[in-house]
């Protein structure tokens, strides 16, 4: 492991990537430190040393070039050990032999005897103790290696849905799907812009970290996928990347639940005496084409007309409403009680039949 990612960094270095050339280096340190791989370590601090040079840093190039010395010095101090230990015990051996040869012969042949069967019971004994000691280390390594697997599988699942996650990891790549009918959600805070003005940096995240985290936990109830957050604007959809016939029912009543949300939360604020947010939520069925874009950060999405719409839906509608299209109102109208608003002019789209989902 520690060889792989001292592998990776040099070719970054090689390269000319020094920030990922460090960033290699300093994992293969950690790595290795935990592995006691020293002589791994000491390329490890041997590549820093030369990447922060080449970047001009030269303190932390001096910082690792006195690791690099100090761990030569261990690796030097083990093989003198090493050494002296195999001259110790090549002395002590012929000095055994000598005093053996100094008995008389029957005394040697029983001696010889008795030294047979102790190597033979001791080769017994250490073979066991080198078989459990690899045996160890083996389902240590193997129990580390699947708990690394389990977190790598848990935070992928977080970016993609499942499905493509399998993909991805099977073939490398995940191809774009098409599906003739899903819907989509959008929410948008009023008046984020004017509000992110009066608040701190950290009051701010915090104030939307804790809505969009409900809002997560919602779609998670509902079986829906969250697509992303941009800014203030939260998306999600329902019916991908595994199709059904329920996700119109689904998506409205997580825009519900999103509503419910935002209403409590805004009454705990005002009790407080604190800023608080509102919200528009818009919803439209129809056509999508999902994957997976880029290479760096990449991340699951949908594009189509449908997206472009139910945009609309959120922001044609009012705040602390579900604002829901024509084509999504015939999905659900049996479930909820909607009212009819009329043809209402959409941002190039022309009049669009849009409805308020009452309860």
């Amino acid at each position: 492991m520690t060889q792989s990612l001292v592998g990776l960094a040099q070719a970054y270095l090689a390269k000319g990537d020094l920030q990922g050339s460090i960033a290699k280096f300093k994992e293969a340190v950690e790595v290795g430190r935990e592995l006691k791989a020293t002589t791994e370590v000491k390329d490890a601090y041997e590549g820093l040393t030369k990447a922060f040079a080449q970047k001009n840093d030269y303190t932390n190039a001096f910082k690792y070039q006195n690791l690099l010395l100090a761990i030569k010095d261990t690796i030097y101090n083990i093989n003198t050990d090493k050494k002296l230990g195999t001259l110790q015990f090549t002395f002590d051996l012929e000095k055994k032999e000598s005093q053996i040869n100094l008995l008389t012969k029957d005394k040697v042949i029983q001696e010889q005897t008795i030294r047979r069967q102790k190597m033979i019971r001791n080769s017994f004994i250490g073979g066991f103790l080198v078989v459990g000691i690899f045996a160890f280390i083996f389902f240590g390594q193997r129990n580390r290696i699947s708990k690394e697997k389990k977190r790598s599988d848990e935070l992928l699942l977080n970016i993609l849905p499942e499905e493509t996650a399998e993909e991805l990891k099977l073939t490398g790549t995940a191809q774009p799907k098409s599906f003739d009918l899903i819907t989509v959600m959008f929410t948008d805070f009023k008046g984020f812009t004017q509000l992110s003005e009066k608040l701190s940096a950290k009051e701010l995240v915090s104030e939307i970290n804790e809505c969009f985290s409900a809002f997560d936990h919602i779609m998670s109830k509902y079986g829906v996928e969250k697509i992303k957050t941009i800014g203030d604007a939260y998306m999600a959809a329902g019916g991908l990347p595994t199709p059904n016939e329920t996700h119109p029912i689904d998506v409205v009543k997580a825009a519900l639940d999103v509503q419910k949300f935002m209403e409590e939360h805004k009454a705990k604020k005002i009790a407080a005496g604190q800023l608080f947010f509102e919200i528009r939520i818009g919803v439209h069925t129809g056509p999508v084409v999902a994957g997976i874009v880029g290479v760096k950060k990449f991340a699951y999405d949908i594009w189509g007309d449908t997206v472009n719409t139910a945009s609309r839906m959120e922001s044609s509608g009012e705040i602390g409403k579900v604002n829901i299209s024509g084509t999504t109102y015939e999905k659900v109208k049996h479930k909820f009680d909607c009212i009819h608003r009329g043809k209402i002019q959409a941002k190039g789209k022309g009049e669009i039949d849009m409805y308020f989902v009452e309860r």
